[in-house]
């Protein structure tokens, strides 16, 4: 059986393979035939209909962005899948993904829209992600309150480990013009357990950890070993959430692009712009100096053209 990464290889090639063997039927009228002779609720028509009618876009959404596209909530594409005897939603999908590939094989002038359409998708799908952040941030509260909390911890921990790595340094770099004291972690086990014990001992409070999928056991010890430490932990994830929010004392949101072969983005480092500043407003005349002070030294030793 192929990974979620595989298929999406395949999905999202902008050079798409050969053709599918399978000719017999249209695509369309094959994934009708998943359909037939299942008692399926309104709301699971919605979700037959669509599929049918967005096949090329709808086989490579995940099932948040699948619900959200029909207006159903995730167990009940999940529901709907079983219903048509699948174990869950990704056994359906990887079903319908070769039909949906089949669909755009054809002349070359079909396998040129689907680079174009695939690559705006991808585009498409984060601003969606953009979006959902706007609504959530219609209510600054939340980010306000943990960026003051970070502007006072000194040292401030940022953690991100393996694909989590260039959001924590991207923070880092930022929060060290504002921050006095900025420590970076991005190597985990005994390595994380120091520096957070460290930044402990030296009178830190908090740190900030961004967790994007795949999550890995590495970030889940890390925020635990922080917890002992005596650290509170702020966590920047993904939407799908799990076990470590458990380990958070304040979590913030944002959906990652997953329609390429590998994630973007966009919408968490948004996020994590939006806490930078809330970190700058904690503050605004101590880190309008810091920030003076850094351009001041940065024009004399020209760092910049």
């Amino acid at each position: 059986m192929p990974t979620d990464q595989q298929a999406r290889a395949q999905a999202a090639a902008i050079t798409p393979g050969g053709e599918s063997p399978e000719h017999e039927r249209a695509p369309a009228d094959r994934v009708r035939a998943l359909f037939d002779g299942h008692s399926l609720s309104p709301g699971q028509r919605r979700i037959a209909q669509y599929l049918i009618d967005h096949l090329t876009e709808a086989a490579f959404l995940s099932i948040t962005e699948l619900a959200e596209r029909v207006g159903v909530s995730q167990p009940s594409v999940t529901r709907f899948a079983t219903a048509l005897g699948f174990s869950g939603y990704p056994a359906l999908r990887e079903v319908l993904q070769p039909m949906a590939l089949s669909a755009v094989a054809g002349t070359p002038e079909t396998r040129e829209e689907l680079r174009r359409n695939e690559l705006q998708a991808a585009v498409d799908a984060e601003i969606d992600n953009l979006e959902n952040l706007r609504r959530v941030l219609a209510d600054t509260d939340q980010v306000l309150d943990i960026g003051r909390e970070l502007a006072r911890s000194k040292p401030l921990t940022v953690l991100g480990l393996r694909i989590s790595v260039s959001l924590a340094e991207y923070f880092a770099y930022a929060a060290r013009r504002i921050h006095p004291d900025v420590r970076v972690v991005t190597r985990g086990g005994s390595v994380a357990y120091d520096a957070l014990l460290q930044s402990r001992s030296a009178g830190g409070t908090w740190v900030l950890a961004f967790a994007m999928p795949r999550h890995a056991h590495e970030t889940l010890a890390a925020l635990r070993a922080a917890r002992r430490t005596g650290l509170k932990v702020a966590l920047i994830t993904d939407l799908t959430l799990g076990p470590l929010v458990d380990e958070a004392d304040a979590v913030l949101t944002a959906g990652t692009g997953s329609r390429l072969v590998f994630d973007s983005y966009a919408a968490p480092g948004m996020l994590a712009a939006a806490l930078l500043q809330a970190m700058v407003d904690a503050d605004p005349e101590r880190t309008q100096a810091r920030l003076e002070s850094y351009e001041q030294v940065a024009d004399q030793h020209n760092f910049f053209l």
